[in-house]
């Protein structure tokens, strides 16, 4: 049976804390980045008998709920007068300049973790160390008390006493859920194909606590044949609590629309969909932290909060959060990260389990067999993971920066001001590294530089921490922005190892300093093992092996592939094989191009989109489409489009009754993630294998896997291209009664590297050596379609 895990600070801050949300802290994934180096550099003085990072748990049980709460004590250390728990602290500000509540929270995490030591050893007492670092001085302070075992269990009953109403809260939610589980039924009256097969494997990797990779074609129902089992195996204790990952918003409102089905079949559960902090701020909260009246008193105001929303939602979607936050006066996106301890589906943002800057620590930080995760269209971790671990910098904003604070004065700044002009020199020597070249890689980070860069970010970190006057508001604002760039490099270059390289660009303007993440994939792992297992899904994860390899699963986890639900007779796939779209060739075969692309809008008039891989070949080919074709409707994706544009763009498709083609970029925001039905769309054109753009980056991807596995061109260029062409082939099969044509434009379909990769409902495709041959297979295909339907 799964049990619920509370991490010793959260069990502590929930208990201890009244007062303010202090802005500085919230943001722990910055601020625990310098914490953890002083802490290593003050574990590293001791000996042999210090224990580093000791883990301890304790379970307890709440209304017939088991907890484990559970935590890392700093340091342990057995002498001769006994054992030592020491917990170690760090802030710019001195100790008596601390206030007592944050004292009272220190003392007591550090009183826990003496509870569960007495426990765990059989101690009738323990010295209890808390190390205090002022970052501003160096100065370390040690506070030293002994306390009785009994003493140190008294205690802890009566912090568990105060926190026992939130696990209450916690435990009726779930006594509530697991008995609406009890008799939940899959919430349509048949499955439809792959949907039975597919909801018992998921099941079947929970039980198991491994990994399931998917490809499920459109149609299959992915999220509701993956949520369904997920909630079964809560109701059957194996889990507790199910993340929801997604790449785009419109996948999270897929998830929430299954949540809400479920629901309306007896489904009594909380989920909680997790907004990106700068959109779900309120319009009226000032810049200024400390006169935010929606963080001011924060935590005398949480627990009605929590106990109002919770009374009377099940579906805490962002609307919900900003309505109850609004009602109470709180920060809407701290309201919705606490608000999520109590619920049993969270559906959010690759990056809150993947992304070093921003993971839940508070789920995170210790792995916990209770969580569960399905990742939804994972073939866009690979891209997404490559930039959370990849980070650059560069020295313009620092010469910027230089000249902005002379005019300042003030404690602490010279010091900033000192270790700018020592990170500029530093760029500088980088500089003189590159002989003269404008770009240069190099497998080993930048280690002088990054100790210059660290110097400055602790320095800017003290300063900020420090107690500052309204009036040095400009100098914060200055200040804040590059700090953070700082902080990013820091964190990226703590997991530099083999699958990195560092990318030198120097433009003439500025010089660009890349890490530069080629794999990300033991990455990737790490963060799924903070769960019980993973199904990882999407309806193009074609090679499976590939993806296996590529998002840190080639070890140990299953693959699966579902057929698509669909009769093939419905779609015609047809490869043009006398046609060369490469970038020498375009030229010469674009009368070709625009002839066929005549030919499958004249064999049955409605709806068309055609795919090209750039902006500029994209202009090149629909204009010389609109002088071929006169009289035909033309819509095309530009640059950069805002919603609005977006939208205009899909209305026509679902609107304009009149034939229409469209022209759109190949892995770009209309070539998956839009569902166009029946008459919206009949076909779709696709010229380019989709190969990636020949660039310095992606070549070092492909000089990495050739070193590693030998496949370079496949992992960097082929297979990432190929993934664009499935899933702009996806958008025109959506439903049982759809009817439509796939046309690609590249003879290097026909080859057997890629004639390999077409998935099972591909496998019926023709080819076309010309004009007169592609009106036949398309007059037939329709003729025969009509006669079907």
């Amino acid at each position: 049976m799964a049990t619920n895990r509370i991490g010793v600070r959260e069990f502590v801050e929930f208990t201890v804390r009244t007062g303010d949300l202090n802005p500085v802290t919230t943001n722990s994934n910055n601020t625990a980045l310098i914490g953890a180096k002083i802490h290593r550099r003050l574990q590293s003085a001791y000996d042999d008998t210090y224990e580093k990072e000791v883990y301890m748990k304790h379970a307890v049980t709440v209304n017939d709920q088991v907890y484990v709460i559970d935590g890392r004590a700093d340091g342990v250390q057995t002498t001769a007068k006994g054992v030592v728990v020491e917990e170690i602290k760090t802030s710019a500000r001195s100790w008596d300049q601390l206030p007592q509540n944050t004292k009272d929270r220190y003392w007591a995490q550090a009183r826990v973790y003496g509870h569960f030591l007495c426990q765990e050893r059989e101690l009738d007492h323990i010295t209890l160390d808390l190390v205090y670092y002022q970052t501003s001085n160096d100065a370390v302070t040690r506070f030293s008390q002994v306390q009785t075992a009994e003493a140190l269990s008294d205690e802890f009953d009566d912090l568990l006493a105060e926190f026992g109403d939130w696990l209450k809260l916690r435990s009726d939610i779930i006594k509530t859920r697991d008995a609406s589980i009890e008799d939940l039924e899959f919430p349509f009256p048949a499955y439809r194909q792959g949907q039975r097969e597919l909801a018992a494997a998921a099941y079947k990797t929970i039980a198991a606590s491994t990994r399931l990779f998917v490809e499920a074609p459109t149609g299959t129902g992915k999220t509701i044949s993956t949520i369904f089992p997920t909630i079964k195996a809560m109701g059957a204790g194996l889990i507790q609590r199910c993340f929801y990952l997604t790449a785009k918003q419109s996948t999270r409102h897929v998830a929430e629309s299954a949540m809400a089905l479920l629901e309306t079949h007896g489904l009594v559960a909380k989920s909680i969909t997790l907004t990106a902090k700068d959109t779900i701020t309120f319009d009226d909260e000032p810049d200024d932290p400390t006169k935010n009246p929606y963080m001011l008193g924060y935590y005398d105001r949480l627990k009605p909060a929590l106990k109002d929303m919770l009374a009377n939602e099940n579906a805490i979607t962002k609307k919900t959060i900003e309505l109850y936050a609004r009602k109470h006066s709180l920060d809407p996106f701290e309201f919705s990260l606490d608000a999520s301890l109590f619920c049993d589906v969270i559906i959010c943002d690759y990056n809150y389990l993947f992304d070093p800057a921003v993971f839940l620590q508070r789920f995170f930080a210790e792995p916990d067999d209770a969580n569960f995760f399905l990742i939804d269209e994972a073939h866009n971790l690979v891209s997404r993971a490559r930039d959370m671990y990849s980070a650059e910098i560069d020295d313009a904003a620092f010469t910027q920066l230089k000249v902005a604070l002379a005019p300042f004065k003030g404690a602490g700044l010279p010091a900033i001001k000192g270790n700018i002009t020592k990170l500029i020199t530093a760029f500088d020597v980088v500089r003189l590294s590159m002989d003269g070249q404008r770009e240069v890689f190099r497998a080993d980070p930048v280690e002088a530089f990054v100790e210059a860069l660290d110097r400055l970010s602790q320095s800017i970190h003290e300063w900020l921490s420090g107690e500052l006057r309204t009036d040095q508001q400009a100098v914060v604002d200055l200040l804040l922005p590059v700090y953070f760039v700082c902080l990013g490099f820091l964190r990226i270059y703590d997991f530099y190892n083999d699958c990195f390289e560092t990318k030198l660009t120097d433009d003439g303007q500025k010089l660009t300093i890349k890490e530069m993440c080629l794999d990300p994939s033991e990455f990737i792992s790490a963060s799924l093992d903070k769960g019980r297992g993973a199904v990882l899904f999407s309806a193009t994860l074609s090679p499976l092996p590939y993806y296996q390899d590529v998002l840190g699963g080639s070890e140990n986890s299953l693959a699966y592939r579902l057929p698509s639900p669909f009769d093939p007779k419905h779609q015609a796939v047809i490869v043009t094989g006398n046609i060369q779209t490469t970038y020498k060739q375009r030229q010469q075969s674009l009368p070709e191009v625009i002839a066929s692309l005549t030919v499958m809008c004249g064999a049955q008039p409605g709806h068309y989109l055609v795919f090209l891989p750039s902006y500029a070949y994209l202009t090149q080919v629909a204009e010389a489409f609109e002088a071929a074709n006169p009289d035909m409707k033309v819509v095309k994706q530009v640059g950069t489009m805002d919603a609005e544009a977006r939208a205009q763009f899909l209305d026509h498709f679902r609107e304009d009754p009149e034939p229409l083609i469209g022209f759109a970029v190949l892995g770009g925001i209309f070539s998956e993630g839009i569902d166009l039905k029946g008459a919206q769309l009949i076909g779709v054109a696709i010229v380019s294998v989709g190969l990636p753009g020949l660039n310095s980056e992606t070549d070092r991807l492909k000089a990495y896997f050739d070193r590693v596995n030998g496949n370079g061109f496949a992992y960097a260029y082929q297979l990432p291209g190929f993934n664009n062409v499935l899933q702009a082939g996806g958008r025109v099969i959506r439903g049982t009664h759809d009817r439509g044509v796939i046309l690609l434009l590249d003879a290097r379909f026909c080859r057997p590297d890629y004639a390999q990769l077409f998935p099972p409902h591909w496998a019926h495709a023709t080819v076309s050596y010309g004009l007169e041959q592609l009106a036949g297979q398309l007059t037939e295909f329709w003729a025969t379609t009509k006669e079907d339907s």
